[in-house]
Parts: structure tokens; C-alpha cells; sequence
């Protein structure tokens, strides 16, 4: 399955090979991937994030969905749905986008396409994410789309020898429907 995800601004497809510069010159900055497990990327790490991402999607019954997140063809970031658990119909989703475009919606209206996605298409029952307690950039773009707090996972990633603690965020299909209808109706009352 190529995957074609698309929002009024920004488009969420599968990786190229070609991607590899683009992805490369967020993924190596360490202001990007401050509050990460991962990175700053060396240039073979950053080779095999597109490698996985483009094998992820041969597997059947497909499990993760990394995909690039462009716009006007320009790649400015990436974003991410994983289902960790078929039977229960439970996933995660993660972003992760150049510094260049923070702060303009981008990841909230690509995070916000993920879970339509999930619970549209893949009919998944609940979604999570998490992001560290200092990351309140990652933290208001999960609250922007519907998902609630559900706690503190106290030194859940160990990053650059550092142990961190993470605030767990989760949406539930139905809750995910009413706040579609609620934006639907929003955008008409403008």
C-alpha cells in the first residue's frame, strides 16, 4: 500500500530514497532532537530511518506508517502511526519536523490527519502518543487534537545517558468523533 495522505496544506506520503537530504537536515540538528531517543542522526543513520521506513510498508498486515510530510513538494518533517497492538486495535503516533517550520500548525495538522487516518481506515479503537515534560510545543500540538492527559511515565526514555519523564496523551475513536464534527463546524462558522 502507498500511502496518500492529504490535508489543505501539507501532504503525508511514503519516503523516497530522494528524501534523504531533507530528512537528514532536520534529523542532524540537535535543537530538533533535543527531546528525541534518537539523534542527532550521522548520515548512514538517517539513510537507514528511510530504508525502514520504506520496507514498513511491503509487511502485511502493515504495522507502521512513517511517513514524509511535504509541502509544496518541499519535505519539512515527518510523522508516524504504529500499531502496537492488532487484536486490541491500539497504536501510537510521533512527529518530528524541521525548526524552520515549528510554531505554523504543521504538526498538529499532520498528527491531527494521523488519527483520522487510524481511526478512519484502520479502524482503531485508541491512540497515544507521548512527549517529554519539557517539550511543550509537542504537548499543546496533542492537546490541540483532542487527546486527553492520562499521566506521568516517570523516567521512561533514557536520552544522551539522561533518564527523562514523559506525559502520556490518548484519544479514543469515539472521542476522535466528536471533535471532527466540532472542527467541521467550526470551519463552517468562519
Amino acid at each position: 500500500m502507498n500511502l496518500y495522505l492529504k490535508t489543505s496544506r501539507v501532504i503525508l506520503r511514503e519516503f523516497r530514497y530522494s528524501d534523504l537530504d531533507s530528512v537528514h537536515n532536520y534529523a542532524s540538528d540537535i535543537e530538533v532532537v533535543r527531546y528525541m531517543e534518537w539523534g542527532p542522526n550521522s548520515i548512514k543513520e538517517t539513510e537507514e530511518f528511510i530504508k525502514q521506513a520504506i520496507k514498513s510498508k511491503d509487511v502485511n498486515p502493515r504495522k507502521q506508517f512513517e511517513l514524509a510530510v511535504t509541502k509544496e513538494e518541499q519535505l519539512i518533517g515527518s510523522c508516524g502511526l504504529v500499531i502496537t497492538n492488532l487484536e486490541a486495535k491500539q497504536a501510537y503516533i510521533g512527529y518530528c519536523f524541521n525548526k524552520k517550520y515549528w510554531g505554523m500548525g504543521f504538526a498538529t495538522e499532520s498528527a491531527n490527519k494521523l488519527l483520522d487516518f487510524g481511526f478512519s481506515e484502520l479502524s482503531l479503537h485508541r491512540i497515544h502518543a507521548t512527549c517529554d515534560v519539557n517539550n511543550t510545543g509537542s504537548e499543546r500540538v496533542l492537546q490541540k487534537i483532542g487527546m486527553k492527559k492520562e499521566g506521568c511515565l516517570r523516567e521512561h526514555k533514557l536520552i544522551r545517558k539522561e533518564w527523562r519523564d514523559s506525559y502520556l496523551y490518548s484519544i479514543l475513536k469515539d472521542e476522535y468523533s466528536g471533535i471532527k464534527l466540532f472542527s467541521q463546524c467550526s470551519e463552517e462558522l468562519k
